[in-house]
C-alpha cells in the first residue's frame, strides 16, 4: 500500500462526511469506535462513561466533519485527541465532585488525572506504533525476553532487535510528556503529533 494511501482515506472520510454520508459514519465507527472506547475506559475506569465519551466523540465528528483537517495528522490522532480531552474533563469532572464531598485534595485530582492521562497515552502510542517495533516490546516486557531471544522469536539480529527495542522505548517515554498547552476543545493544532 503506497505511504499516502491511508492519508488519501482520511481526506475521503472527511469529504463523505462533510457530504452527510451516513454510510461514512458507519465505516468510521467499524474502524475506530474500539480505540476510542478504549482510550476513554483507560481515562475514566468506567464502561459507562468510556460508552458516553465514544457516543459524543462519534456525534461531534457527524456534527463537525470539517473540523478535522488532514494536513494537521491522522484521521485516527484527532478522534484520540478528541477522546482523550474529552475523557480528561469528564475525569476531572466527577473527581471535582468527590473532592467537593469531602473525597480528597486537589493535589491528588491532579495526580490522579496526570496517570491516567499517562497511561491512556501510552496504550494509544503502543497500538498505533509500528508492528515491527509493538511485537518487539511485547516479547522484551509480556513475555520477559532479552533481546537475544527477542532477535530470535523475531527472526531479526540482535543489533535490529535492540534497535526495535530502544525506537519502541522511546516512543512510550514520550507518554508522560503533556499535550501542548492552549489547545482548544474539538479540532487541535497538531493533533497527527502526541495525543
Amino acid at each position: 500500500m503506497p505511504k499516502d494511501a491511508p492519508r488519501r482515506w482520511d481526506r475521503r472520510m472527511q469529504q463523505r462526511l462533510a457530504h452527510g454520508e451516513a454510510a461514512a459514519l458507519g465505516e468510521l465507527y467499524d474502524r475506530f469506535a474500539s480505540l476510542v472506547h478504549g482510550l476513554a475506559h483507560r481515562v475514566l475506569g468506567d464502561e459507562s462513561g468510556a460508552d458516553r465519551i465514544t457516543r459524543e466523540v462519534f456525534a461531534h465528528v457527524w456534527e463537525n466533519p470539517d473540523a478535522y483537517d488532514p494536513k494537521q495528522g491522522p484521521l485516527r490522532s484527532w478522534l484520540a485527541t478528541l477522546t482523550h480531552e474529552r475523557a480528561v474533563r469528564r475525569l476531572r469532572r466527577t473527581e471535582s465532585a468527590a473532592l467537593a464531598e469531602g473525597g480528597g485534595t486537589p493535589e491528588e485530582l491532579e495526580r490522579k488525572v496526570r496517570r491516567a492521562s499517562a497511561a491512556a497515552r501510552a496504550d494509544y502510542i503502543v497500538t498505533a506504533m509500528p508492528t515491527p517495533l509493538r511485537a518487539a516490546l511485547e516479547l522484551a516486557y509480556f513475555q520477559r525476553r532479552d533481546y537475544r531471544q527477542a532477535a530470535a522469536d523475531l527472526g531479526v539480529t540482535e543489533d535490529e532487535a535492540r534497535r526495535r527495542l530502544r525506537l519502541g522505548l522511546q516512543l512510550l517515554s514520550t507518554a508522560n510528556d503533556t499535550p501542548s498547552a492552549g489547545r482548544a476543545s474539538g479540532a487541535s493544532p497538531g493533533y497527527g503529533k502526541t495525543l
